[in-house]
C-alpha cells in the first residue's frame, strides 16, 4: 500500500494575545509524513516560544533518524520543568505516516488522538512507558485507506468550561462531534475549519485557552490533469491532447484557445454554459470526457489566490463559501485543494498576444508566470506537481 495524506490545521489564540502557545510542525522524510502538535504552558509570547522550541527540536530530530527516546530525552534536557506547578513548559503529539501505511503515534500531555476508521471511533492501541520522568503514551499499527486521526491541544476540550458548559467539552464530545462532521466531508481542512468553529463558539468568540486542531486523512493518490495555453508549434496539438488524455487523472482545460485545440483534435462539441454566476469571470463550458473546461488567465488568477489563501491558512467558514461557488476559478481550486495530490500541468507557450504586459521580458507571458506561482503555491501544500512544456 503506497498512501497519500491530506493534512491541515487551524488555531485560536487565546484572548488578548497576538501570538498562539501552540505550534504544528508538517514536515516529510524520504519514506513517511510527519505531524507535530507541540502546546507551550501559559499563554502569549512565552507559550509561543516554548511550543516552538519543542515542535522544532522534535522535527529536525526526526527528520534525522533520532528515536522517540532521544527526543524526550534532549527536549527534557533543554526545556526547563515550571518551578510553580512542577509541570513541563511543553506538551506534544507526533504523528508519523510512513509511505507503506505504517504509523506510529506518540503522546505527553496533550489530548489523545481521535482516530476514525470506517465511520467508527477507532480505539487507537496505546502502551504507555516512563521516558525521562514523562508518562509517554504510543502505539504503531498499520492504517488503511480513509483513515483520519484529529490532534489536539486542550485548548479543545476547555472549549466552554464555566460558559456554555460547567466542565468543558470532554473528550468525547469532542470525538462524537469529530465523527458527525467527519461523514460531511472528505477534506482534512474543512473538518479543521468546523471543528475550530465549534470550539470558537463554545468560547463564545472569547478563546480562553490557546486551541488547535491537527487534521491527517489517509487518501490514495489523486491526479489532477490540467492543461492551459497552446503548444508552441501547432503541429504538436495532436501530442499534446494525446498526453494530456492519457495520463490518468481528472481532467480540467483552462483557455478558451485550449478548449478549442482539445475539441478539434478530439471530434468532441465544446459547450459554453450562459450561466454567469460571477460577473468578474467567463462562464465555464462542457465537453464529453473532461471533468472541467473554464476560461484562461482570469480564471487561473482567481484559482491561485484561493490555493494561496489557503496555504497561509486563512480557512474562515468564509473561505470555504468561496470555495464552493460555481465560478471556474473557485472550481480549479477545489479540485486542486480537495481532490488532488498530484498535480500534472500540461503548458502550451505559445504566447498570447493580449497577455502580454510590457513592462515583463518578452518571453514572459502572464500565463507562464501564472503557471510557476501555480506550481509553488500547490507544492507549498505538500502535493506533487509535474510540468510538462509543449
Amino acid at each position: 500500500m503506497n498512501v497519500s495524506i491530506d493534512a491541515a490545521y487551524k488555531s485560536l489564540n487565546k484572548i488578548k494575545e497576538e501570538l498562539c502557545g501552540d505550534k504544528v510542525e508538517l514536515l516529510k522524510t524520504a519514506d513517511s509524513n510527519i505531524l507535530i502538535l507541540a502546546d507551550g504552558m501559559g499563554s502569549g509570547v512565552k507559550a509561543n516560544i516554548l511550543a516552538t522550541l519543542t515542535s522544532k527540536i522534535l522535527g529536525t530530530m526526526f527528520l534525522n533518524g533520532a528515536s522517540i527516546d532521544d527526543c524526550i530525552e534532549t527536549i527534557a534536557k533543554t526545556l526547563p520543568v515550571c518551578q510553580v506547578r512542577q509541570v513541563a513548559y511543553s506538551t506534544f503529539s507526533i504523528l508519523q505516516v510512513f509511505h507503506n501505511g505504517q504509523v506510529y503515534l506518540a503522546e505527553f500531555d496533550n489530548p489523545s488522538c481521535i482516530m476514525i476508521r470506517d465511520n467508527k471511533l477507532f480505539p487507537l492501541p496505546f502502551t504507555e512507558r516512563v521516558l525521562e520522568n514523562k508518562i509517554i503514551r504510543e502505539c504503531r499499527f498499520t492504517a488503511s485507506i480513509n483513515d483520519c486521526f484529529i490532534l489536539m491541544s486542550d485548548g479543545v476540550i476547555h472549549a466552554g468550561v464555566g460558559n456554555l458548559l460547567n466542565f468543558g467539552w470532554n473528550w468525547q464530545n469532542v470525538a462524537d462531534f469529530a465523527l458527525m462532521s467527519a461523514r460531511e466531508t472528505l477534506s482534512a481542512s474543512r473538518l479543521a475549519g468546523t471543528l475550530i468553529k465549534a470550539c470558537d463558539d463554545l468560547y463564545l468568540q472569547l478563546p480562553g485557552d490557546d486551541t488547535t486542531v491537527a487534521v491527517l486523512r489517509i487518501t490514495g493518490a489523486k491526479v489532477v490533469d490540467l492543461f492551459t495555453g497552446p503548444p508552441s508549434s501547432p503541429g504538436n496539438d495532436g501530442h499534446l491532447i494525446r498526453e494530456f488524455m492519457g495520463s490518468q487523472g481528472k481532467k480540467i482545460i483552462c483557455g478558451g484557445t485550449s478548449a478549442n485545440i482539445a475539441s478539434r483534435i478530439l471530434k468532441r462539441p465544446l459547450i459554453t454554459s450562459l450561466d454567469y454566476t460571477d460577473p468578474a469571470l467567463p462562464p465555464i463550458a462542457n465537453m464529453e470526457g473532461i471533468h472541467l473546461v473554464t476560461e484562461g488567465v482570469l480564471t487561473l488568477s482567481r484559482a491561485l489566490a484561493l490555493i494561496k489563501q489557503y496555504g497561509e491558512g486563512d480557512i474562515s467558514e468564509s473561505f470555504f463559501d468561496e470555495l464552493d461557488k460555481e465560478n471556474g476559478g473557485s472550481l480549479v481550486a477545489k479540485y486542486i485543494i480537495e481532490d488532488c495530490t498530484i498535480l500534472n500541468l500540461f503548458v502550451g507557450k505559445a504566447m498570447n498576444e493580449a497577455h502580454q504586459n510590457p513592462s515583463l521580458p518578452f518571453d514572459l507571458s502572464i500565463r507562464l508566470h501564472l503557471v510557476e506561482q501555480l506550481k509553488e503555491a500547490v507544492n507549498n501544500l505538500g502535493k506533487e506537481v509535474n510540468i510538462q512544456y509543449y
